[in-house]
């Protein structure tokens, strides 16, 4: 999509979209009914597992590996280190912090929710979660680990061997890289955050007060939909940082040419995959960059990058509002009593 079209669906979203023109505040009715048309609720954990047919033997396989620091060829880090459950799904720190003590490139997206993004990344170079699982074991950045070296470790310790042996029947070789990407998928596809207040007022319910309906009333008719709508409120395609006016270098560093680094299509230089905004007031810092810290800013910083439209203060108070609202239930999660290493377990390497 070239940036002209880009621009073009931004300004013209809710006609493109579905929704009127609205001069005039609607009622609350009328604003549900356009907004109905544009988001889905998030589901409950447990529709996520039907639907994917997870077992539970693979769901708690995957919690285990997903607080497993073995993984990692320093025995520190594990996919919890930059998706903290218990942080909104991310590390809330610029870029995260790997291997040696290395900083990643672009700032941990969230865990929760991501099983709905259309591909994991910001420049989307994974299909789905089992695919993204194996990027941070082998990054040099992050785990710095080998395909070899999580067979090895995950083998050499008794309970893994049974526990592979339940959640993949039949197998000869229960325990591979890939069937550890698949049981920490099956983990992370439960991280759904249901029942915000939004979704109760998708719902039918009245849960936003006058200022959060006003900011879903600008969210929308400013066309902040045409990147930020379905079931994640973003994460499914993929738009130019600047359609209209580039941020400066701190936002926008000229180095990362997001998703050209996968295509190898100019028309794709310094184009990410759109952020989902459930739970964005508990991920700060926020962009790729992971350098603006505060919401508020956030949302001026897209009104004018992406909408060409300068936002009035009380403009951007409403909606940073309304995005609150997008906070649904944390998961809550048990931090798990992971088996011991044994003599044939690799050793630590800095």
């Amino acid at each position: 999509m070239s940036k002209t079209i880009t621009a073009a669906l931004c300004a013209s979203a809710a006609l493109a979209l579905g929704a009127p023109a609205m001069a005039a505040q609607p009622s609350s009715a009328e604003l549900r009914a356009t907004a109905s048309k544009l988001f889905q609720p998030i589901p409950e954990a447990q529709v996520v597992v039907r639907d994917k047919k997870l077992t539970p033997d693979q769901i708690q396989l995957g919690k285990w590996l997903f607080f497993e620091p073995r993984l990692s060829k320093s025995h520190i880090i594990s996919c919890n280190t930059c998706h903290s459950v218990g942080t909104g799904g991310a590390d809330n720190i610029p870029t995260s912090i790997g291997h040696g003590w290395q900083h990643g490139p672009r700032n941990s997206p969230t865990v929760f929710n991501a099983v709905f993004n259309i591909a994991q990344f910001w420049d989307g170079r994974a299909a789905d979660l089992q695919e993204q699982a194996k990027g941070p074991v082998q990054a040099s950045v992050e785990m710095n680990a080998t395909p070899k070296h999580v067979e090895d470790t995950l083998r050499s310790i008794p309970e893994y061997v049974e526990f592979f042996a339940k959640a993949f029947p039949g197998e000869k070789q229960a325990i591979t890289f890939d069937n550890m990407a698949k049981a920490i998928e099956a983990f992370e596809s439960t991280l759904t955050t249901p029942n915000s207040r939004f979704d109760q007022y998708l719902a039918g319910k009245e849960t936003l007060n006058g200022t959060e309906l006003k900011g879903l009333n600008l969210f929308i008719s400013k066309g902040c939909v045409a990147c930020h709508a379905g079931i994640n409120v973003g994460g499914q395609g993929y738009f130019p940082f600047g359609v209209v006016k580039k941020p400066g270098a701190e936002v926008l560093p000229v180095k990362d040419k997001g998703r050209f680094t996968v295509t190898n299509t100019a028309s794709d230089e310094y184009v990410f995959r759109a952020g989902p905004l459930r739970n964005i007031a508990l991920t700060a810092p926020y962009f790729h960059s992971g350098e603006v810290w505060d919401l508020e800013q956030a949302v001026a910083i897209m009104g004018s990058s992406q909408l060409g439209q300068e936002l009035n203060a009380d403009e951007v108070k409403s909606i940073t509002a309304f995005l609150n609202t997008l906070t649904g239930e944390q998961p809550k999660v048990e931090y798990p009593t992971l088996p011991r290493s044994t003599a044939a377990t690799p050793k630590p390497q800095q």
